[in-house]
């Protein structure tokens, strides 16, 4: 299976989406990782909360993370400080094995109040979805958007 990987930088408190729609919607993901990286690691504090959602979070970006939000399909926690010199390990990923063949969201925050923004990395294996998984993807996915 061929992964797809995408990598930018979001400012702090924004949403970055990712672009994964088809016309047929035949192709799928799984989430394969996910790691969030500050922009100048080692010259301050922070705590940087990153999440990919399957639905727009553009107003309700925050530095919590509810596993009960069956948007929720990845977190990472990555911190740092002056006095380490660098970051600590990436003290918790999470991902979802949910197959999605919609658009997802990339959400930063910081719970240490810093406003530089972050670095994402994602890697996505592609599946060739059938027409049933298709349809079924599809209207789970509108499910959940209805059920708001």
């Amino acid at each position: 299976m061929p992964i797809k990987t995408f990598k930018g930088m979001i400012p702090m408190g924004t949403q970055e989406k990712i672009h994964l729609s088809t016309r047929d919607g035949l192709t799928g993901y799984k989430l394969k990782k996910f790691q969030i990286e500050s922009n100048a690691p080692g010259t301050g504090n922070y705590e940087l909360v990153g999440k990919i959602f399957l639905t727009d979070q553009a107003n309700s970006i925050t530095d919590t993370i509810d596993f009960s939000n069956a948007d929720l399909i990845a977190t990472q926690y990555n911190s740092g400080s002056n006095g380490w010199g660098g970051n600590l390990p990436d003290s918790a990923i999470i991902l979802d094995q949910e197959t999605f063949n919609q658009d997802i969201f990339v959400t930063v925050a910081c719970a240490a109040g810093t406003t530089d923004p972050v670095n994402f990395y994602i890697e996505l294996e592609q599946i060739k979805l059938n027409l049933n998984a298709s349809t079924y993807i599809t209207v789970k996915n509108i499910r959940a958007r209805t059920q708001r």
